[in-house]
C-alpha cells in the first residue's frame, strides 16, 4: 500500500446509497481524505486497473445482494494488497466469513455511527503489511465438521502440495511437528484427496491408552470374542478397511505392539486366533516428540521408523506462519460460535495486533482455546490498548498481561480462578447448550418430544436439562447464564446479560 503519511489518501465507495455515502463524504472531509464512487463492481473494477489506483475501497452491499462479494475475488487477483471493508445489513452478515475468505479485511453491519465508520478506516490504513495477501476461500480447505486447514503462507502452501504428491501413492506417511501445529490436519487432507476418501478416516493416540487398551484398539481381543463373551470388537485397523488410520504420538507406543505394527504394514495381514486376515488399510503416523532422541533412547525401533519415514512430512509451528494467524483467528471464531450457539464476537485491532506479536508456543491448540475465551470475555481482561496501533516497521513487545492471557495462564490472585480457561469454558458450554435448547422448544412451540428429535437426545435428557436449567415456556432463554454458575434452584433463570 502506498505511504499514505506522504500523500492524499484516496477511498473508492461501491455503493448506490446515500445512507452510507453521506456519512463517508463527511468523515473523509474531516481528514482530508478524497473519496470516489462508483456503481458497480465492474465500474471499479475499471478505476482499480486504470488510473491512480485507491488506498481503500469500501464494498456497500444492498439488502440481499450476495452476489456483490464476487468482486472480492477478482481484487484478490489483481490488487492482493488492497483493503477491502464490507458494509452490510444484520440480515447479510451470515455471509461474513465468506467474505472474509474472498478477502475482505473487516465487515462492518448497519446501523454504525461515523466513529465507527472513521476507526474502521483507521485501521485499514495502518495495518502492518506484510506481504502475503489474506487468506482466500482457495487458501481453507474443509476437513471435516471441526477440522480445517489453512494454507496462507509459503510454508503451508508447499505443505498442501506435499498433500496432494502424497494422495496419489499409496504409502505411509511420516508427520512430524510441535504439539497443536496441525498434524491430523495434514493426515485428513492427505485421505481427502487420496483413492481411499470414500471409507473411513480412524485415528488412535497412543499417548491416551496404556499397552493392552492400545493393542486391543488397534488389533482387536486375541479371542474370537470379547472378553466378557460378547460380540466380538473390531479393532481399528479391520474398521478402516480400505481407508486410513492415524496413528498420533507413535514415539509413545510400547515395542510389543510396535512389533505387531511392523509385521502387519511389512505381511500386509493380521495374524490372529488362527487365521491371517488381509489389511487393506493406509497408515499414517505422527510424533511431537524428538524422531532421533527416540530412537537414541530405544523408545521407536528404527525397523519401524524406517518403514514409515519413506515419506515424511514436515508441519510447520505457527509462528513461521504469521501470515495465516488473522484468518485462522476468524475461522476459529466462527466456528465456535456456531459450536457454542453463540454470536460471533468481532477481534479489535488491538487483539489482532498482540496475536500477530506473539509465539504461540502451543500453536493451532492454544490459538483455539484463545479464540474460546476471546468469544466470552473480548478484550475486557486482555489490557491491549494502552499502546496503540503497530504501525508499519514497528515492533510491539507484549507486556506480561497480554502474554499471561494469550498463554491462557492465571494469577493467584483472588478472583483470578473465575477467569481461569476452564471457568469460561463451562460457561461457554453451559451457555451453548441453554441457547440450543431454548431455540428448538421455540421452533416446535414448546413440544418437548420433537424438540428432543431435533436436538438428537432422549426425552428423558431433554426433560433433564428443561428443569437443570429451570426453563419455563413464558420467559425468554436467549441470553448468557450468570458467569461460571448455574441458576440456583427454586430461582428463575438469569435474563438480560451481556
Amino acid at each position: 500500500m502506498a505511504d499514505c503519511t506522504t500523500e492524499t489518501v484516496r477511498l473508492l465507495a461501491i455503493s448506490r446509497g446515500p445512507t452510507f455515502l453521506r456519512p463517508l463524504c463527511s468523515v473523509a472531509e474531516a481528514n482530508s481524505w478524497h473519496v470516489e464512487t462508483a456503481v458497480s463492481p465492474w465500474d471499479a473494477m475499471e478505476r482499480v486497473q486504470s488510473g491512480v489506483a485507491p488506498h481503500l475501497l469500501l464494498l456497500d452491499l444492498p439488502r440481499g445482494d450476495k452476489d456483490g462479494l464476487h468482486i472480492l475475488r477478482w481484487l484478490r487477483r489483481l490488487r492482493p494488497d488492497l483493503p477491502v471493508i464490507v458494509v452490510c445489513f444484520p440480515e447479510d452478515a451470515s455471509h461474513e466469513l465468506e467474505a472474509m475468505c474472498l478477502g475482505a479485511r473487516e465487515i462492518l453491519v448497519r446501523p454504525f455511527d461515523e466513529a465507527t465508520l472513521e476507526s474502521s478506516i483507521y485501521r485499514q490504513l495502518v495495518a502492518p503489511g506484510n506481504g502475503e495477501e489474506e487468506a482466500g476461500s482457495d487458501d481453507v480447505e474443509e476437513l471435516g465438521p471441526d477440522s480445517f486447514l489453512v494454507s496462507a503462507s509459503p510454508a503451508t502452501r508447499k505443505l498442501r502440495a506435499q498433500a496432494r504428491l502424497l494422495a496419489e501413492a499409496d504409502v505411509p506417511v511420516l508427520i512430524l511437528g510441535e504439539p497443536g501445529s496441525g498434524k491430523e490436519s495434514v493426515a485428513r487432507l492427505i485421505h481427502k484427496l487420496s483413492l481411499r476418501s470414500g471409507f473411513k478416516f480412524l485415528k488412535v493416540n497412543c499417548a491416551d491408552m496404556p499397552g493392552d487398551l492400545l493393542s486391543t484398539e488397534l488389533f482387536g481381543p486375541d479371542g474370537s470374542s470379547s472378553p466378557d463373551g460378547g460380540v466380538r470388537v473390531a479393532g481399528k485397523f479391520e474398521r478402516a478397511e480400505k481407508g486410513t488410520l492415524f496413528i498420533d504420538e507413535i514415539a509413545e507406543m510400547p515395542l510389543g505392539i510396535q512389533g505387531k505394527l511392523l509385521q502387519v504394514l511389512h505381511e500386509r495381514i493380521q495374524r490372529k486366533a488362527g487365521s491371517d486376515t488381509p489389511v487393506d488399510v493406509r497408515v499414517m503416523a505422527a510424533s511431537s516428540a524428538s524422531i532421533d532422541r527416540a530412537l537414541t533412547e530405544r523408545k521407536l525401533r528404527e525397523d519401524l521408523y524406517y518403514r514409515l519415514s519413506a515419506f515424511t512430512v514436515h508441519v510447520p509451528p505457527l509462528r513461521q506462519r504469521k501470515s495465516e494467524i488473522v484468518v485462522l483467528l476468524r475461522h476459529s471464531m466462527h466456528q465456535l460460535a456456531k459450536q457454542y450457539g453463540l454470536p460471533e464476537r468481532e477481534f479489535s485491532s488491538a487483539a489482532l495486533d498482540a496475536c500477530q506479536n506473539y509465539s504461540w508456543p502451543g500453536n493451532l491448540k492454544q490459538l483455539e482455546n484463545f479464540v474460546k475465551r476471546y468469544l466470552v470475555a473480548g478484550d475486557k481482561e486482555l489490557n491491549l490498548g494502552e499502546a496503540g496501533p503497530v504501525h508499519a516497521g514497528e515492533k510491539r513487545h507484549l507486556s506480561q498481561p497480554q502474554a499471561t492471557w494469550l498463554a491462557g495462564e492465571t494469577g493467584n490472585e483472588e478472583g483470578e480462578c473465575d477467569r481461569s480457561l476452564k471457568a469460561l469454558i463451562r460457561t461457554v458450554k453451559s451457555e451453548a447448550e441453554r441457547n440450543a435448547i431454548a431455540s428448538a422448544l421455540e421452533k416446535t412451540g414448546w413440544n418437548r418430544k420433537a424438540a428432543a428429535r431435533m436436538l438428537r437426545v432422549s426425552y428423558r435428557t431433554l426433560l433433564y436439562k428443561i428443569e437443570q436449567y429451570h426453563m419455563t415456556a413464558s420467559e425468554s432463554f436467549l441470553s448468557p447464564l450468570p458467569r461460571g454458575k448455574f441458576p440456583s434452584h427454586g430461582g428463575s433463570p438469569s435474563k438480560g446479560g451481556g
